[in-house]
């Protein structure tokens, strides 16, 4: 009997240190899978024309404050010390957006529209806009602080929208695409926002934040 006992728990050590480990390592890798943004998340009463009315009557130029203000959180991507929030519109286009933002508050620097994408840079913020894969007429819109994008992107990713000297320049780091390449090859490198592949470098166990479409406001720095 006492050897049926001793078989048994041993069996249920087994298998708790087992399930102890899969959590235990399930954070090792920075990309962790997740459920799709859906388009409840996503939609508002206000119109197009109420939410531009919006934008260009703001209080506050701050790009931050101002998409936070007036957009949907729908994620969140997690490095180690900060964060990149991704909001969601259905009501504009990416050149359209880009174009009111740029007018309410030039930035340093703005891309082409390149494989449904733009890039607009202002002193502490990168604003990605992109066209989402998985929604019809929605476009993410992506608000990372300056020392996300120096630790968390890929150099390739952003080389495609500028030239290495620019980046290098607005990042305030020498030859910083040769050096975070060199990093990416130990660990990955965060290549913009995709529904359903969340980014997770903190080592945190929840660093989504899905659902919350009536939710606003919120910088790149919050949740931290």
């Amino acid at each position: 009997m006492k050897h049926q006992l001793l078989i048994v728990s041993g069996l249920f050590l087994c298998i708790l240190l087992v399930g102890c480990g899969q959590d235990q390592f399930g954070n090792i890798s920075a990309f962790d899978g997740s459920s799709s943004v859906s388009i409840e998340d996503i939609e508002t009463e206000e119109t197009k024309e109420e939410i531009t009315d919006n934008l260009r009557n703001s209080n506050t130029t701050e790009i931050d404050m101002l998409i936070g203000n007036n957009f949907n959180l729908v994620d969140t991507a997690a490095g180690e010390n900060t964060n990149s929030n991704i909001y969601a519109t259905d009501k504009f286009e990416v050149q359209e957006l880009a174009s009111i933002f740029q007018d309410i508050n030039q930035p340093e620097e703005i891309s082409d529209y390149i494989d449904n994408q733009q890039i607009l840079i202002y002193p502490d913020y990168f604003v990605i806009l992109k066209d989402a894969e998985d929604l019809n007429n929605v476009v993410y819109i992506e608000v990372a602080s300056d020392e996300f994008v120096r630790n968390n992107y890929s150099p390739n990713f952003l080389a495609t929208y500028f030239a290495i000297r620019i980046l290098d320049d607005v990042l305030d780091v020498d030859d910083w695409a040769k050096k975070r390449r060199s990093a990416c090859q130990t660990s990955g490198c965060y290549g913009g926002y995709t529904s359903g592949q969340s980014y997770n470098k903190s080592g945190a166990t929840n660093s989504t934040s899905r659902g919350l479409g009536s939710f606003r406001g919120g910088g790149p720095g919050s949740g931290k």
